[in-house]
């Protein structure tokens, strides 16, 4: 198991993580695997709204609600997205499906073609429908994948933060996520990513990522959630926002409803 669990047993010990408290030095890595885990609920059902603003202020909007569950293993996550509005997107679905141990599943339900199209790994750097998020970005980043670095400490909105710079540990890697570098500003009190640079393959920044109204959704497993995120391409001039609301966890979700068949029911 390659992807990490503070739920799942033996994972811990893989990656040295037990021990390891607040109060400890902590290294990168395991800054970059609490913050992997810091909104892993059991599961969870949400709508939101998203909103794309182009480089002149031009805006469309955006609904979905979104289902997710963590998987047996404690790690990988299973998401299923479904837009209900505008009528241009209605009926689009998105099912992506986590694995530690290899790619993840990521398939796309287009009803204007009344398809199922899976989209391979090379894909993940592609645009979540017509978004500033990519697929990598929605479905999230690997630990292991990556060489994790403290580069600095930083005050992001009155709160302490890490300042963590990955590199793709491979060339595939890069390829998959379409990027060179990531930086992550992470919260030094709840491991929850505020900000982050995404670099492209010839090293220019691309996107900024931001994060705010972080709340503690489950409080028993010391789970938090930002409520608003937003990611915009420096290099067009162009922002997704994205608001969740409703938002519930542990509510008791069966593993069959992320299925492909459910891709295609509205």
């Amino acid at each position: 198991m390659k992807r990490f669990s503070i739920a799942g047993f033996g994972i811990a010990v893989v990656f040295g993580f037990i021990g390891v408290s607040f109060g400890e030095d902590l290294s990168p890595k395991d800054i970059m695997t609490k913050n992997f885990f810091v909104n892993r609920v059991k599961d969870s059902k949400s709508e939101s709204a998203m909103t794309l603003i182009n480089e002149s202020g031009q805006k469309r909007e955006r609904k979905s609600t979104g289902v997710s569950k963590l998987q047996k293993n404690g790690i990988d996550n299973m998401r299923l997205i479904k837009f209900i509005s505008p009528a241009d997107v209605k009926g689009t679905s998105n099912l992506m499906i986590e694995h530690s141990d290899g790619d993840d599943d990521i398939w796309i339900y287009l009803p204007a073609l009344k398809k199922v199209r899976r989209l391979v790994s090379s894909n993940k750097g592609d645009s979540f429908v017509g978004s500033d998020f990519s697929y990598a970005d929605v479905i999230g980043y690997k630990v292991q994948d990556f060489e994790h670095k403290i580069t600095g400490n930083e005050n992001v909105d009155g709160v302490d933060c890490y300042v963590i710079e990955s590199v793709p540990v491979s060339d595939k890697v890069k390829q998959d996520n379409g990027l060179n570098k990531r930086k992550s500003w992470i919260r030094k009190d709840n491991f929850v990513t505020v900000k982050g640079e995404n670099y492209d393959l010839s090293g220019q920044l691309y996107k900024v990522f931001k994060a705010s109204d972080i709340q503690f959704v489950d409080k028993e497993n010391n789970k938090w959630q930002a409520m608003t995120i937003e990611m915009t391409n420096v290099q067009v001039n162009h922002k997704t926002i994205v608001h969740f609301s409703n938002y519930k966890v542990n509510t008791g979700i069966d593993d069959g409803y992320f299925s492909q068949r459910n891709l295609e029911k509205e």
